[in-house]
């Protein structure tokens, strides 16, 4: 039998989701990652070409312009958007399905321990550096930099302990077609959750069927995603071309300091994370080269649960993990494992309060990373949330939320930077709960192709 026999008869007995793996990996191959930084280099030379820096296009033109030339980037994120919602539900129903009680209670609870711990790590080191650097004391004059003409989000009110317990029932799903059309992602997670642990108690027989069409559910997926993926440098470039020219060199300049506490806490935050990927068995190096694809779309498109697809190829096809654990850890994370945004809240909390002068104290900072936390962790991985929720810890701790417009200009970038660390973070998440978390092995269609 010949080579190309084999190979024939190997592929027309794989599953679709192998092949659906196979066909993403292989458009990962073809150098998309270059692909990728060519349009950002050209997008933002682009952006600051037509942008106040560059000023060949007056800031109406500019702005018309910018519209158009995103066109691209946005259809981009609804096309991954649209498949985001079936395949966390797929995925995470067929994770815990696929198993038993005792490895779902193993699964959950080192990945519920990792993201907590992580997250916590994350706004203390926001606060250190904060506290260390003190960005604020830089800048002067901060009510004319807020000015009233700049919009700042509207605070949100923290719920009085009276209320917490209509809060927790809120979280879970009355109906789950209503829920799974309605796009509140922790809710979907907790829906697909309850309905995986229901499964694994009927005979294999009965869920047998339903398993089957999640498996078609996750192989289309996969499928719309490898189509959606040849875009993805066109969509790249138009998206920092737009936030270039809207941002410009101005407003990066009256908040570099700033900026750079930020950046700096979650380049601590990625070595954290590259440390506990070689401690789960994957180099540093070798973290870095199979991850490089989702981690430049994440910076590139500012939602985790944008690259979520990607996220999930690479981290059983590329780096590895337990296919099984991927299933249920990727959409979790991407929906409750928000550590860089817990750590630019710690940031531009201490930044805001000392523009402003305001003496939060040690009760303060405790409140910042316990907020930080929790707002973090009920945060949907999409873009421009984290502003929102900055605003109603600024209340909390006696700052004015309009000292928001400040960095108002510059979250978009570094909303960016912060979204690199939370789907490191995710993929990082597989490798350790995969290595430690005691796991059955998977069946054979669901081992992850060479």
């Amino acid at each position: 039998m010949t080579e190309n026999h084999i190979a024939t008869t190997h592929d027309s007995s794989a599953t679709p989701i192998m092949r659906g793996r196979r066909r993403l990996l292989g458009l990962l191959r073809q150098r998309l990652w270059l692909q990728v930084l060519v349009g950002m280099a050209l997008g933002i030379a682009f952006g600051l070409a037509i942008g106040p820096a560059g000023g060949l296009l007056s800031p109406t033109a500019a702005s018309l312009v910018g519209n158009w030339v995103a066109l691209p980037g946005k259809l981009f994120l609804l096309a991954i958007q649209f498949v985001v919602i079936p395949l966390v539900v797929a995925s995470v129903i067929r994770g815990i399905a696929g198993g038993s009680t005792g490895q779902l209670g193993a699964i959950g609870a080192w990945t519920i321990g990792f993201f907590m711990v992580f997250t916590v790590i994350a706004a203390m080191i926001g606060i250190g550096l904060a506290l260390i650097i003190q960005p604020g004391t830089l800048i002067d004059g901060a009510q004319s930099i807020a000015t009233p003409a700049t919009p700042t989000p509207e605070a949100a009110t923290m719920p009085g302990l009276a209320e917490f317990p209509d809060l927790i029932t809120s979280l879970f799903p009355r109906d789950p077609l209503a829920t799974f059309v309605s796009g509140n992602m922790l809710q979907i997670v907790i829906a697909a959750v309850i309905i995986g642990v229901a499964m694994i108690s009927i005979s294999g027989e009965q869920r047998r069927p339903l398993l089957e069409l999640l498996a078609s559910v996750q192989a289309v997926a996969m499928a719309v995603v490898t189509v959606v993926l040849r875009f993805a440098p066109l969509a790249v470039f138009g998206l920092l071309a737009q936030i270039t020219a809207q941002v410009g060199v101005a407003a990066l300049l009256s908040t570099a300091v700033y900026v750079a506490t930020v950046i700096l806490g979650l380049a601590i935050l990625f070595g954290l994370y590259l440390a506990t990927a070689a401690w789960s068995g994957v180099s540093p190096m070798r973290f870095l080269r199979e991850a490089r694809e989702p981690l430049l779309l994440a910076f590139s498109t500012s939602s985790s649960a944008a690259v979520m697809p990607i996220t999930l190829a690479t981290s059983v096809g590329k780096l590895g993990a337990h296919a099984a654990v991927a299933r249920f850890v990727i959409p979790l994370g991407t929906t409750i494992n928000m550590g860089g945004t817990a750590l630019y809240q710690g940031v531009a909390a201490l930044f805001l309060a000392q523009v402003f002068g305001v003496e939060i104290g040690i009760p303060g900072m405790i409140l910042v990373v316990v907020m930080a936390t929790g707002a973090a962790i009920g945060s949907p991985g999409t873009p421009g949330v984290g502003i929102v929720i900055l605003a109603t810890i600024l209340t909390s701790i006696g700052v004015p939320p309009a000292g928001i417009a400040i960095i108002l200009g510059v979250d978009r970038i570094l909303d960016m930077c912060r979204t690199v660390a939370n789907v490191a973070g995710d993929l990082v998440a597989s490798q350790f709960v995969s290595r430690h978390a005691t796991i059955a092995d998977s069946p054979p269609e669901e081992e992850a192709p060479a």
